[in-house]
This record gives C-alpha cells, sequence and structure tokens, in this order.
C-alpha cells in the first residue's frame, strides 16, 4: 500500500485563494503590473457598458438614434479613433510601467540562472563572474528588500517563468538569455507557474521562491556554500538509503553535493529534505510523498521523465526517502 498522498502544497496554496496573486503584489516589480491589471479589468467593464448601452439603442431606441448610432460618424469615432487613441496610449503607458523588469545587468546584482527543462527548473546562483557557485532545483531563495536579477533559459522548448506577486512573465527560449527582475518586499513563500504550454505535463510545472531576512539568507547561503549541513537524525535507514542511491541508479541522474552522486540529468537533490515541495511544486515534501514519488512518479506526474522503481520494496523506498529527508 502507497502512505496516503496530499495534493496540497506551497504552489497550490500561494497561487489559490483571493485575491488572485497577480492583483496581490508582494513586491516592486509586481506592483506596476497589478496596477496595470486593475486599469485593463476597468477598461474592459467599461467597453462592456458602451456595448450594452448601444445594444440597447438598436433594440429599443428611437429611430433618430438609431440612424446616429448606425452613421458613419459613430463608426469612425468607436470603430476607429477610439480603439487606436486607447490602445496606442495603454501601450505606451504599459512599456514605461514594466521597462525595469527587463532592464540591462548593471553587474552589482544578486544573479541567479534559472533554465526551464521538460518539466522542472535547473537553478545555478551566480557569483560576480557570472559562474554557477551553487545549484538547486525546483525553489529559489532571495533575501528581503534586494532586487534579484534572473538569467532565464530553457534546455529543450519554451517555457515560461512567472511568479506573479513577484514580478511579471517571461519567456525561456532554447539558444537564448532573457532578463528579469524579482523582489520581496517581506519574508514568505511565493509560488510560481510555467504559463507556455510546453507539452506533456506542463501543468504540474511549478515553482517556489523563498524570501529571507538579509541576516537568515546570509547565513543559508555561506553554510551551502561551504557544504555545511546540519546534523542527519539518527535512523538506522539512513547508511542503507545512502547505499541504495548509487545501487538503485539514482546517482546517475542527480546530484548530491559533497558525495559521489554528480548526476546532471535530473534535479540536484542536495538540499532536497529542506524544500517546500516535489515534482516541482506539485506535492508536499514529507516521507510518504518521497516514497510515492520514487516508486511510481508517473502515477503523480504523468509523462515526467523519471522511470518507475516498481523493483523497490516498501522498506527500500522508506530509506531511500529517509536518505533524501536528511539532505539540508
Amino acid at each position: 500500500m502507497w502512505p496516503l498522498i496530499s495534493t496540497r502544497s506551497a504552489v497550490g496554496d500561494a497561487l489559490g485563494g483571493w485575491p488572485p496573486p497577480v492583483l496581490d503584489p508582494a513586491g516592486p516589480y509586481a506592483n506596476p503590473l497589478a496596477t496595470l491589471s486593475w486599469v485593463l479589468f476597468g477598461g474592459a467593464g467599461l467597453v462592456f457598458l458602451v456595448v450594452l448601452a448601444a445594444l440597447w439603442i438598436a433594440l429599443f431606441g428611437t429611430a433618430a438614434r438609431k440612424e446616429k448610432l448606425g452613421g458613419t460618424r459613430a463608426i469612425w469615432i468607436g470603430g476607429v479613433a477610439f480603439p487606436v487613441v486607447v490602445l496606442s496610449v495603454l501601450l505606451v503607458w504599459g512599456l514605461s510601467m514594466t521597462g525595469s523588469l527587463t532592464a540591462p545587468i548593471r553587474g552589482d546584482e544578486m544573479r541567479v540562472k534559472v533554465t526551464g527543462e521538460m518539466w522542472w527548473w535547473r537553478i545555478a546562483y551566480l557569483g560576480a563572474d557570472g559562474g554557477a557557485v551553487l545549484h538547486d532545483a525546483n525553489e529559489l531563495h532571495i533575501p528581503v528588500g534586494r532586487p534579484v536579477v534572473l538569467e532565464l533559459e530553457s534546455a529543450d522548448v519554451i517555457h515560461n517563468f512567472w511568479v506573479p506577486r513577484l514580478s511579471g512573465k517571461l519567456d525561456m527560449i532554447p539558444g537564448r538569455t532573457n532578463i528579469m527582475r524579482i523582489q520581496a518586499d517581506a519574508p514568505g513563500v511565493f509560488g510560481g507557474q510555467c504559463a507556455e504550454y510546453c507539452g506533456g505535463p506542463h501543468a504540474l510545472m511549478g515553482f517556489v521562491v523563498v524570501a529571507h531576512h538579509s541576516e537568515d539568507f546570509a547565513r543559508l547561503m555561506t553554510a551551502r556554500r561551504a557544504n555545511i549541513r546540519p546534523p542527519a537524525p539518527a535512523h538506522p535507514d539512513l547508511a542503507r538509503g545512502a547505499q541504495l542511491f548509487g545501487s538503485a541508479g539514482c546517482a546517475a541522474c542527480h546530484r548530491v553535493a559533497g558525495t559521489g552522486a554528480n548526476g546532471a540529468a535530473g534535479p540536484d537533490l542536495s538540499y532536497v529534505g529542506s524544500r517546500q515541495t516535489l515534482g516541482a511544486g506539485i506535492l508536499p515534501n514529507n516521507r510518504g510523498t518521497l516514497m510515492g514519488w520514487i516508486g511510481n512518479s508517473q502515477a503523480i506526474k504523468p509523462g515526467n521523465r523519471m522511470p518507475p522503481y516498481s523493483m523497490l520494496s516498501s522498506d527500500d523506498l522508506r530509506a531511500l526517502a529517509v536518505y533524501l529527508e536528511a539532505q539540508r
């Protein structure tokens, strides 16, 4: 029997509820998008009322009003001049409001490369020279109150990075690097989603951004860069799980910092035990979901690139889950 698996996750919680995330900004790069959204909603409502008024006149108005409504002047004003003026103003205003989201890199910002893959996210924290200094997957950690430049790339097809409470959305195009800025004004967990259909389990390609106070973020990054890990709780399955991780073939696809596991085909598992979610944002991270994912991820996220491991017993799965929980 598989352990009971809940479908609630940090991404689902962050993207659900009211107000919708796009109307609930949590940083300066999301604020202009929320304003723009409200203006568009208001404009759409106003146009809807105008159309209803025109429809009422066409059905129930006097002959004189019907004649004016169908006249040449009304067509030129309502069908040509009005949309040209309104759409031009919205275009210029919208571009001016959102230009800061994709401004060129200055060189002094925190930089992270995010690579979209079928159907997960590869994370590389970059140093001053642009080289990767730390690797992770499906979860991005940032300091509060500091702009973070994301260098967005794709390893296969077009994806789209979108964390609606922190910034806009931007395509990730193979062979090209696009720039986006995000910033959180307060600590919290912010859900994101791939917003461009990329085949297969596209709808199950979520993402988590975790914002920390500056001091907590600095401690986290320092510890991870030095490969300083909190001591793992003593558990009889821990050593067996480490052995199984190599013998079952996990290390061929996954990396765990400080060990001989250096696989690059799948997500980096160096800190999987501390992540908010599993499977790229679709499951809460606990021992039961780890066991279920390892045993048969295809039953949870059909089409993903991890094969099922039906040959493993429940004791094997538990040992592997215990080992992965210790990776923090």
